[in-house]
């Protein structure tokens, strides 16, 4: 990691990074006086900020986009007056607009039973925009205690219950900073990123656009300490829970080092219209065959589903009235 340290918490000793409002360990608040007589540098933007999700893209006049890349929504115009997060590491687009678009056009045609038997050849791509979201990436060091109850020394019982703590690590942790993409989007593009390829500067289509952190490291404090907790309890139930069954698996964590680095990764936004109504597909930016997306129902299919379960249950209502 290469984030900026500029002091040490006054609670609990941590180090701060640049751009903490309090610290990322302990949220003891940071005044004049924890950053020893370091200056923050606050950057002052002009953004561009979504009125439906939220998102805040980089203005630029030369792009002239009033709408935004991830919902098709309005776009204004803000100027920042609180210091913004800025990128220090972007991820190159590694798949071109060519295999966003081929990629589309896979995900239209999978045979799903609940699709509508033309949705390939009756959807129209009404956008393709690369963008770069924002993501915090951080090695944590932790102290993990856990209960749980396991085969494990249950003699007659079927369960017997175990405890103990552990010291851990964890590198290379993505956490979203993104508000135009879901959680749920971001967890799963996040698990295909090469960090190793990270530049200093962007590399990628020329009318890229770039989503910005909207909240601090500190800010973030909450969603990296969730990361951590899944993370530490999928190691518990593998490795330190004995037996071979557990249940009732239960962790508490205590931050004890946080370095975070803040990426910008690749991805592309598509917009298909079908019958009059626009859906949403994202493309990872360096892995063309990760592809999430909205895709319509067939109602008729639908109905004829739930029609013939309903049948089905006056069938067997009548066999067993008589």
């Amino acid at each position: 990691m290469s984030a900026t340290v500029v002091a040490g918490c006054q609670r609990c000793g941590s180090a701060l990074e640049q751009g903490d409002l309090r610290c990322p360990i302990c949220a003891l608040s940071v005044d004049e006086s924890s950053t020893r007589g370091v200056q923050l540098q606050k950057v002052q933007a002009k953004v561009v900020r979504c009125v439906n999700c939220g998102a805040s893209l980089e203005y630029s006049a030369e792009l002239k986009a009033p709408r935004c890349a991830f919902c098709a929504s309005v776009m204004k115009v803000e100027t920042t007056a609180d210091p913004l997060e800025q990128a220090e590491s972007f991820l190159p687009f590694t798949a071109d607009e060519a295999a966003a678009r081929e990629a589309l056009g896979r995900f239209l045609g999978e045979k799903r039973f609940f699709r509508p038997s033309d949705l390939a050849t009756a959807a129209a791509l009404e956008s393709l925009k690369p963008m770069w979201w924002p993501a915090w990436g951080f090695t944590a060091g932790a102290r993990v205690s856990w209960t749980a109850d396991s085969d494990a020394g249950s003699r007659r019982s079927a369960w017997a219950p175990h405890s103990g703590q552990e010291t851990m690590s964890f590198q290379n942790i993505l956490v979203s900073a993104s508000k135009g993409l879901s959680e749920r989007e971001c967890d799963q593009l996040a698990a295909h990123y090469q960090l190793g390829s990270e530049q200093k500067a962007p590399r990628g289509p020329e009318d890229a656009q770039v989503e910005r952190f909207d909240v601090t490291r500190s800010g973030a404090r909450k969603q990296i300490l969730a990361a951590v907790e899944s993370l530490a309890r999928e190691e518990m139930k593998s490795e330190h829970v004995p037996g071979s069954r557990v249940r009732n698996l239960h962790v508490a964590v205590v931050l004890s080092s946080l370095e975070t680095k803040r990426y910008a990764l690749p991805a592309y936004v598509l917009a298909y219209q079908y019958k009059g109504k626009v859906y949403r597909v994202v493309v990872h930016g360096q892995d063309a065959n990760v592809v999430l997306g909205d895709a319509p129902l067939s109602w008729a299919k639908v109905v004829l589903v739930v029609g013939g379960v309903l049948l089905a249950l006056v069938l067997l209502v009548l066999i067993f009235s008589r």
